[in-house]
């Protein structure tokens, strides 16, 4: 207790050596994962178990000293993400320590020392035995946290991308020129530059722009198997896409719905005849909706260009501009019938 608050002092942790049949201290999965670790030990030990050499350095508040057991000093002057001990067998103890290294090297700019780098691609589908709960809190640490597109960039060199979001993956092409990839990348610098000037950002806005396009794909391909009209094929996709994502990154349900609602509003969008503009303006999550409109848009050009300036007017307009805007649009759409 310090005054009213209360501060957690994490104990050192120890070796599991000799711990083999003391299952409710230590306890390893057949794939050598670490399912319990109730290990304590002295502050050498505790050096050892750390993830990073960076990560195994102690201050003593004592006499004001800086305590290096694994010569993370060096590794930081170097520049290196370093694993403390065999490689392998630290991945097989928690392969969440794959998505660290890489978190560690884009968000401070590092190298991953070739040692620690050579396995990850091997070990990737390891991340498969981690709960969803747990890869959800990894990946917004992963993406959200300012340095995102530099951390897809290196998620997609190790092939730890395609363990987390394989929906997503299977549709990447060889040049890396698809609209998914584009959109990938343009959300993930958005999302930077937004942490980088303090401005909110939110996951259900960045995974709507992640699973915009797979969704689009699954849509049509339940239109041609099942016979469904658009709409209903649309909702369809959105669950599928959704259960299958969730299974692996367990994202919350407030996320999701928030997310549903900007798909749907994508169809919505394109309906802006008699009082449907006005209450899509007035819709909660109108202004996400057509950001994604607009990032579409930049992308994909041609009639969704005009789409997101009609929109961009609109919104800005006075309610007797829009109210004029409307009319317009409802003598074209007149026109356009009686061709």
């Amino acid at each position: 207790m310090f005054g009213r608050e209360i501060i957690e002092v994490a104990t050192f942790r120890g070796t599991h050596d000799n711990l083999a049949a003391q299952t409710n201290i230590a306890k390893r999965s057949q794939a050598g994962m670490l399912l319990r670790d109730n290990v304590y030990g002295t502050i050498e030990q505790d050096a050892i178990r750390r993830d990073f050499t960076i990560n195994a350095l102690y201050y003593n508040i004592k006499d004001f000293s800086l305590r290096d057991y694994c010569g993370g000093l060096n590794d930081l002057r170097q520049g290196l993400i370093r694993l403390i001990g065999e490689p392998t067998i630290r991945y097989q103890e928690d392969p969440v320590r794959m998505l660290r290294t890489v978190r560690f090297a884009a968000k401070l700019n590092m190298k991953i020392e070739p040692a620690t780098a050579k396995p990850i691609q091997e070990l990737a589908p390891l991340l498969k035995s981690i709960p969803a709960a747990r890869l959800f809190d990894e990946v917004l640490k992963l993406l959200q946290t300012g340095n995102g597109y530099t951390t897809y960039v290196l998620l997609k060199q190790y092939h730890l991308f395609e363990q987390l979001f394989p929906g997503i993956n299977r549709l990447f092409t060889p040049s890396g020129n698809s609209n998914l990839e584009k959109i990938i990348e343009q959300v993930l610098k958005n999302t930077d530059y937004r942490i980088a000037n303090n401005q909110r950002i939110n996951p259900a806005f960045l995974f709507a722009a992640f699973f915009w396009y797979p969704i689009l794909e699954q849509t049509q391909l339940t239109c041609v198997e099942s016979g469904l009209q658009f709409h209903d094929s649309f909702s369809m996709a959105i669950n599928e896409i959704l259960n299958e994502q969730c299974r692996i990154i367990a994202i919350p349900r407030r996320l999701t719905t928030i997310m549903g609602d900007i798909w749907r509003l994508q169809l919505r969008m394109k309906k802006r005849e008699g009082k449907r503009a006005f209450a899509i303006l007035e819709h909660p999550k109108f202004r996400a909706a057509y950001d994604l409109l607009e990032m579409r848009a930049s992308i994909e050009k041609g009639e969704l260009l005009e789409l997101a300036k009609w929109w961009q007017v609109f919104q800005s307009e006075t309610v007797e501009n829009r109210v004029a805007m409307v009319k317009q649009l409802n003598k074209t759409s007149r026109r356009r019938v009686k061709r």
